[in-house]
């Protein structure tokens, strides 16, 4: 048993390893989810009307403005993927894992201060600042779950964690709260719309760095989990571990299935939340007028607080009727929604509407991604925890990208949002089609012989 002293230096690096949760979480909910994608948007639109069909252009490339941040989005993970594994490596190799997780913070939030440089013409800064800021968020979160090993015994692993998650959710609840006292009374400061938003994404990155030093102060180095094999460098041996878990994989068919349909199902997941934005602030959505970027906020504000009690309320399904059924359950709340997304929002009551469907998208959220991964946890073979869920963020960042790329790709070629919205329900059928094949007990059991 731990003396005092050693409960209190751990409390203080748990509290500090979880103050990056609420440090980074501003970056995802107020740039990422609220303010830059309808905000790129606008000005995207702007610089089109000078086209003579409605579409600017990015080197050549013709772009419909509402399909510029998804792409965006979509890069942005796939220059993720690139480097990902190479990153684990220097997690699971090195001492520079506390320097290099500073380091991809620092940038990130750079890059987001940046936005505030992003007016008029400069549509494509904005863009070209996310992709940067959202690479080095996704490295940078790399590092941080690393450390979850190193700061808790494996029995308070599931508290320690969900502490961190929840730490994210109430810092970027708070930043979005106060950013929208702030939209609130701009007109009365005397602020400008457009130079409200650029204030609201820059104090994203000011934050996410601030917070940060409290992470720098809390976290301790420690020695690297494996030493680096003799004539090796960081980029061979990632590949090779991600290979040898590829290899091991095979001998965990069920395992497998289960991560086919996670990769499916919850592409569709981030890509609604990565859109919902610039899909709810589109003219589409109220005949002709998008929804005030106020309203807009309040709903993200409400989901922002709702999941934390919405992912209580899906751990206590999980109980009653399994974590594989409460998944498929929010699967089909996740594919109503879409569909609602598509015919519904219209009359007097679209702004209720919106609210409703928000809090129908908090109630599922956190609660899907939270059993996921608990389910996945017991997939595993145990003492190979940090590996494989290297290979999971691998996996999952793998993939993200097509919800967004196919999104953009909708909308582009049908002119239609609604369209756009409606074709995201592939992912959650497909992961319904493929959830109900996965043998639980097997992969448990699979696990257990490795």
């Amino acid at each position: 048993m731990r003396d005092p002293g050693e409960q209190r230096a751990a409390k203080r690096e748990i509290f500090g390893w979880a103050m990056y949760d609420w440090a980074n979480s501003a970056f995802s909910t107020t740039v990422g989810t609220v303010f830059l994608g309808p905000y790129l948007a606008s000005l995207a639109a702007e610089a089109a009307r000078s086209s003579s069909d409605g579409l600017v252009r990015l080197m050549g490339i013709p772009i419909a403005p509402d399909s510029f941040m998804p792409y965006c989005v979509s890069l942005s993970v796939g220059f993720q993927v690139l480097f990902l594994p190479i990153l684990g490596a220097i997690a699971d190799y090195s001492r520079l894992r506390r320097r290099m997780m500073r380091l991809c913070a620092v940038a990130g939030a750079l890059a987001t201060i940046g936005l505030f440089a992003v007016t008029g013409s400069l549509w494509w800064l904005g863009g070209l600042l996310f992709i940067v800021a959202n690479l080095f968020f996704g490295a940078s979160m790399v590092f941080y779950n690393s450390w979850l090993p190193d700061i808790a015994a494996e029995a308070d692993r599931d508290r320690v964690s969900s502490y961190g998650w929840a730490m994210g959710y109430l810092g970027g609840g708070l930043l979005l709260l106060l950013n929208l006292v702030f939209w609130q009374f701009r007109s009365a400061l005397g602020v400008p719309s457009g130079l409200a938003i650029r204030i609201n994404l820059a104090s994203a990155g000011l934050w996410w760095l601030g917070f940060s030093f409290i992470t720098w102060a809390r976290l301790r180095s420690r020695s690297p989990r494996r030493a680096l094999p003799a004539g090796s460098t960081y980029l061979k041996v990632g590949f090779r571990q991600l290979k040898s878990t590829l290899a091991e994989l095979k001998t965990l068919p069920e395992t497998l299935k289960f991560l086919l349909a996670y990769f499916l199902y919850n592409d569709g997941i981030q890509t609604v939340i990565a859109v919902a934005a610039t899909f709810a602030a589109a003219p589409i959505i109220r005949g002709g007028v998008g929804m005030e970027t106020g309203t807009l906020t309040l709903v993200i504000l409400m989901i922002q607080f709702m999941a934390f009690f919405g992912a209580l309320f899906w751990g206590r399904l999980a109980s009653w009727i399994g974590a594989k059924r409460a998944i498929m359950v929010s699967l089909v709340i996740w594919a109503a929604v879409v569909i609602y997304a598509y015919g519904g929002l219209q009359g007097e009551s679209r702004v209720m509407q919106f609210f409703a469907l928000g809090a129908c998208i908090a109630l599922v959220m956190g609660g899907s991604q939270a059993i996921s991964r608990s389910l996945y946890a017991q997939m595993i073979p145990q003492g190979k925890e940090a590996e494989y869920y290297s290979f999971y963020e691998v996996s999952e960042r793998g993939t993200s990208w097509i919800g967004p790329l196919l999104f953009g790709l909708m909308n582009q070629l049908f002119g239609n949002l609604r369209i756009a919205i409606l074709s995201l329900i592939f992912f959650f059928v497909m992961g319904l089609v493929f959830l109900p094949f996965v043998r639980v007990e097997k992969a448990i059991a699979d696990a257990a012989k490795l």
